[in-house]
C-alpha cells in the first residue's frame, strides 16, 4: 500500500485497501493511530506513512529542516494539484475515471495553474456518479487516453482545450506557454484552438492565443510579460541574447529591451526556489556580473514584484529615462 501510495501522491482508495487485504477493521485502527487519515469519502492519506519510509520530498521538493508536514505540502502547489487529480481519480475509481483539464494539466507536469484547482475527472462509460461531492464529474470527450504517473489521463492538447476556456487570462496563457516550451503540443496550437472552438469560455479566449510564447522559462516570466503588454511596453524579446564586445553570447536575459542607445535593458525574473540555493546564487552573481560588462542595463526582480504588479511601472521608468537622455544628446546646441 506504501508502494501504492507513492505513485498516486501519498493517496489510496478504500477499494485498494479492500483489495490489499486492508479491511474495515484495520482502517479504523490505522485512522486512530493518524496512520491513515481519510481525505474525502472513499479516499485515505497515506502521505506521513510514505515520508517515514522513504524521506521528506519523496512527492516533490524536499522541505527544509524542522518543518511541519502541513507546511511543507503548502510549499509545494505542484503536489498539491496533482493530489487534486488523483483525489477525483480514487473517489470514481482509476481504472474507469479519467483525469481531465486542469488535473491532467498538472500530471502532464505543465506549470501555470492556479495553486488550488479542484478535482476533477471524467467517466468513458455513459452515466457515471452524482458529481455534487468532493470531485466534478465531467462530461467531457476524453479520447486519446494516455497513462501518465499511473494516472490516466487525456492528451496534452485535449486537457488545454478544456482549461483553458476556464482559467483566468494570465494562467491560460501561462499553461499554454508551458505546454509549447516543454514540446507537448505544437507551437502554433493549431489541435488546441481546433479543440477549443465551441466550448463555452472559448470566445473570451480568442485574444489570448498571439500571447503565448514557449520561450518562456516560467509562469513568472509569462504573467510579468502580460503585465508588460498591459501596459503598453511589450518586450523586444524573451531569453535575448546577451554579447561581449567579442560577439560572444555570455548569458541570456528573461525578458529584453533595444534602447534608444542600441544598449539591452535586460530583465531577470528571481523565483524563490531556483535561485535560493548557494550554488545558484553563485551562477547568478557570475550571470549578473557578465551582463553588466557588455554594457547592457541589468534589472532584477522577484516573485513578490511580480506579485504585486511593481515590475511594468518601473520598466517603463527606464525606458522613459532612456528616450529622455537620447533627446537630450541628440539635440543641437544653441
Amino acid at each position: 500500500m506504501l508502494q501504492l501510495a507513492r505513485v498516486q501522491e501519498g493517496l489510496v482508495s478504500t477499494q485498494q485497501c479492500d483489495a490489499a487485504g486492508l479491511g474495515r477493521h484495520r482502517r479504523a485502527t490505522l485512522q486512530r493511530d493518524r496512520v491513515l487519515v481519510p481525505v474525502v469519502r472513499g479516499v485515505q492519506d497515506l502521505a506521513a506513512a510514505v515520508e517515514r519510509r522513504w524521506g521528506p520530498g519523496v512527492f516533490g521538493v524536499p522541505p527544509p529542516p524542522a518543518v511541519t508536514r502541513r507546511a511543507a505540502v503548502d510549499r509545494d502547489p505542484d503536489h498539491l494539484r496533482r493530489r487534486s487529480a488523483w483525489t477525483a481519480l480514487l473517489m470514481l475509481g482509476p481504472d474507469e475515471a479519467v483525469a481531465v483539464g486542469a488535473c491532467a494539466l498538472a500530471l502532464h507536469g505543465v506549470q501555470g495553474l492556479p495553486r488550488d484547482i479542484r478535482p476533477e475527472a471524467a467517466l468513458e462509460r455513459a452515466g457515471g456518479r452524482d458529481p455534487r461531492g468532493a470531485a466534478r464529474v465531467r462530461r467531457f470527450r476524453v479520447g486519446d487516453v494516455r497513462t501518465v504517473r499511473g494516472a490516466r489521463v487525456v492528451a496534452p492538447d485535449v486537457a488545454l482545450a478544456q482549461a483553458v476556456c476556464e482559467l483566468s487570462r494570465e494562467h491560460a496563457v501561462a499553461v499554454l506557454d508551458s505546454a509549447v516550451q516543454q514540446r507537448l503540443v505544437a507551437p502554433d496550437l493549431g489541435s488546441v484552438r481546433a479543440l477549443a472552438r465551441g466550448r463555452r469560455g472559448a470566445a473570451r479566449a480568442a485574444d489570448w492565443w498571439p500571447l503565448v510564447d514557449g520561450r518562456a522559462q516560467s509562469p513568472l516570466e509569462t504573467r510579468a510579460r502580460l503585465q508588460c503588454v498591459d501596459l503598453g511596453i511589450p518586450p523586444d524579446g524573451l531569453q535575448v541574447a546577451v554579447r561581449d564586445a567579442r560577439g560572444r553570447v555570455v548569458a541570456r536575459g528573461d525578458l529584453g529591451w533595444r534602447l534608444p542607445d542600441h544598449r539591452l535593458l535586460v530583465v531577470e525574473i528571481d523565483g524563490a526556489g531556483p535561485h535560493s540555493a548557494p550554488a545558484a546564487l553563485f551562477r547568478d552573481r557570475a550571470r549578473q556580473n557578465a551582463i553588466v560588462a557588455s554594457g547592457a542595463l541589468l534589472l532584477r526582480f522577484t516573485a513578490a514584484d511580480v506579485h504585486t504588479h511593481r515590475i511594468a511601472p518601473e520598466i517603463r521608468h527606464h525606458l522613459a529615462g532612456a528616450h529622455r537622455r537620447t533627446r537630450t544628446s541628440a539635440a543641437p546646441a544653441v
